[in-house]
């Protein structure tokens, strides 16, 4: 979708940034795993199919993606992006004839970043940007039987369970974005600071090249004199 091709999204745990394809190995080396390709329930993809699948993304309407970043790690420039993906979020306008359903995902990829309420405050962050900037006003969620963790994650956010599918073996919840909850969501994203993404991005390679030239700097100079 193109209307977050360029926004960054800084919460308190996490920095949320379009997904682009310098994020794509990593995203692939994270869907060779049986256990996240049973939670989302996705087939392997050839890396090639990764980089396609990650244009679709980008350039399809019905599709919002974010990557999820360690805003801990982020905050080093030193670190690069990639070495600070800890997961994806993504909202689905699943009906054509209804663009204000949305189905929304989340996956914490990174095993040492589960936990640690990352997943809940993803999750409100992506809803307060739903319900802003693209109209959403019903939400759900399709989770795994299995994936008990989510599943008690988004009950807690209010999701309702509606049906469960013994066949695909997951449960859909739903949350109805009522003026109370719109009201809370509304006041959680003005909390939430969006940024240019590509301009905070240069800024932080930016910053990596001046310690650099610094650095040679101080290694090249004269001593100090005594005197």
């Amino acid at each position: 979708m193109k209307i977050n091709e360029n926004t960054l999204l800084e919460g308190n745990k996490v920095v949320l940034v379009p997904y682009n394809a310098e994020h794509v190995p990593r995203y692939h080396e994270w869907m060779k795993s049986p256990e996240l390709q049973q939670l989302t329930a996705s087939e392997p993809l050839t890396l090639e199919q990764e980089y396609d699948m990650q244009r679709s993304w980008r350039e399809d309407d019905d599709k919002c993606t974010f990557i999820i970043l360690d805003k801990q790690r982020w905050a080093d420039s030193r670190v690069d992006e990639e070495q600070c993906m800890v997961g994806d979020v993504n909202i689905f306008l699943t009906d054509p004839t209804d663009l204000t359903l949305a189905e929304l995902e989340i996956m914490i990829a990174e095993p040492g970043h589960r936990g640690k309420g990352i997943g809940k405050e993803v999750t409100r962050m992506m809803m307060s940007y739903g319900v802003a900037k693209l109209g959403v006003q019903k939400f759900e969620a399709k989770i795994g039987l299995n994936n008990k963790v989510s599943i008690a994650m988004f009950k807690k956010l209010h999701f309702q369970e509606v049906s469960v599918c013994q066949v695909f073996r997951e449960v859909t919840l739903r949350a109805t974005v009522d003026e109370s909850v719109r009201a809370t969501l509304l006041e959680d994203f003005a909390h939430v600071e969006e940024r240019d993404y590509g301009q905070t991005r240069s800024g932080r390679r930016g910053h990596v090249s001046r310690r650099g030239a610094q650095k040679t700097s101080s290694c090249g100079a004269e001593p100090p004199s005594l005197s």
